[in-house]
């Protein structure tokens, strides 16, 4: 299968070397000829350090970076099976490209975007058979990461979503298939892992250090949620957070924070600044966070509450199945287990009356129950049987 890659960033090479090393041809182009051997070396260097750690041959590798073939010419893509494109999230830039792409690639050619928040309808729409448009969201770094949502639009013909499923997995990663809705698994329910987070600091229930510390230690996540945020860079998470509040036509559940807004506005993006919520300067020390027991489990019974509500919202309105969030919550952004899980093992009633507890605080939308959460506490309903 000869696959199109379009966009030599960190995403477009990164994808280029999975499908290479699964096989298939690539055809990996940009404008931008410094961009292209950036790119080349990026995928060299990565393959490399996989022969060294012994979890790939120096003949696998040679191979995998001689299916790569670079280029600023898109007629190289008139005989391309898939052609998938990984450049900057603008729906008229991307509109545009798939209309010249429309151009060049034969009619048998699905066409595929990497977006992370854009709706695939749209993208879609601009093209002359949208039937073959679906979304493959990869996340960074792809080579590592094992999650890809697959996100068919409204348009997209009936058995494509499959299809690139089953391609998807032929290439050594976990697929997930996700309703076209903003943030489609992950950018959703992750949202109030950083929101309510924020929203705890703002409050002045705990600093930033003392919410990572509950977090980590008493929640289990791997990263703390300021230190995530720092780590991804303000200009990319709040961005995301922005554009599904905007997606999702203002939902106070998906409300950006001013305290992040103001840090993304100073250029305070986190750890490629220097500066976030903490301070990367080389001589900074880090913050003591105030370990204190009860505290942290009464942050870490709040967000997770949240996240919780959020995953099965999710699941009530068929943006994915259980499964499949649940796959997309451990793999995609490394929770220590699924949310719905998670449900099940504290009990639906008492995070349905954590969340209760704060509408009655605040009485503010962002903490409304489920329905589906309401329904399944008041039967005494699980989300999975009880192992034997």
């Amino acid at each position: 299968m000869i696959i199109g890659i379009i966009g030599s960033g960190a995403m477009g090479s990164g994808i280029a070397q999975v499908v290479a090393t699964a096989g298939h041809t690539v055809r990996l182009l940009d404008q931008n000829a410094q961009a292209l051997e950036r790119a080349r070396q990026a995928i060299e260097t990565s393959l490399n350090k996989l022969v060294e750690k012994g979890k790939l041959t120096t003949e696998a590798a040679a191979g995998t970076i001689a299916r790569v073939h670079l280029t600023q010419d898109m007629q190289e893509f008139m005989d391309c099976e898939l052609v998938l494109e990984a450049i900057v999230e603008d729906l008229a830039v991307k509109q545009h490209l798939f209309r010249e792409l429309e151009m060049v690639v034969p009619e048998t050619c699905i066409l595929a975007s990497n977006t992370s928040s854009l709706s695939i309808a749209s993208i879609a729409s601009a093209c002359q058979h949208p039937e073959r448009f679906i979304g493959i969201h990869f996340f960074n770094p792809a080579p590592v990461m094992q999650l890809v949502e697959v996100i068919p639009a409204v348009q997209t013909r009936a058995g494509l979503a499959e299809e690139v499923r089953a391609l998807v997995e032929s290439w050594g990663k976990l697929p997930v298939l996700a309703k076209d809705t903003p943030g489609f698994i992950v950018n959703r329910v992750a949202r109030p892992f950083y929101g309510e987070a924020i929203r705890l600091l703002e409050e002045g229930v705990a600093d930033a250090a003392t919410i990572d510390w509950a977090m980590t230690e008493l929640g289990g996540f791997r990263m703390g949620p300021f230190q995530l945020m720092d780590f991804i860079g303000h200009d990319v998470n709040y961005r995301v957070t922005e554009s599904v509040f905007t997606a999702f036509f203002f939902d106070p559940r998906y409300k950006p924070s001013f305290t992040q807004k103001r840090l993304f506005e100073a250029g305070y993006y986190g750890r490629k600044s220097g500066r976030g919520f903490y301070s990367y300067a080389p001589d900074a020390a880090p913050p003591e966070p105030t370990r204190d027991a009860e505290l942290g489990q009464r942050i870490v019974q709040r967000v997770l509450a949240m996240l919780i509500n959020e995953a099965v919202d999710a699941l009530f309105l068929n943006v994915a199945s259980r499964p499949d969030l649940e796959l997309a919550m451990t793999k995609g952004v490394n929770y220590p287990k699924g949310l719905l899980t998670w449900a099940d093992e504290l009990g639906l009633a008492q995070v349905l009356n954590t969340l209760d507890a704060l509408y009655d605080e605040y009485h503010e939308d962002r903490y409304r129950a489920s329905p589906l959460l309401r329904r399944m506490a008041k039967t005494g309903q699980t989300f999975f049987p009880p192992a034997n």
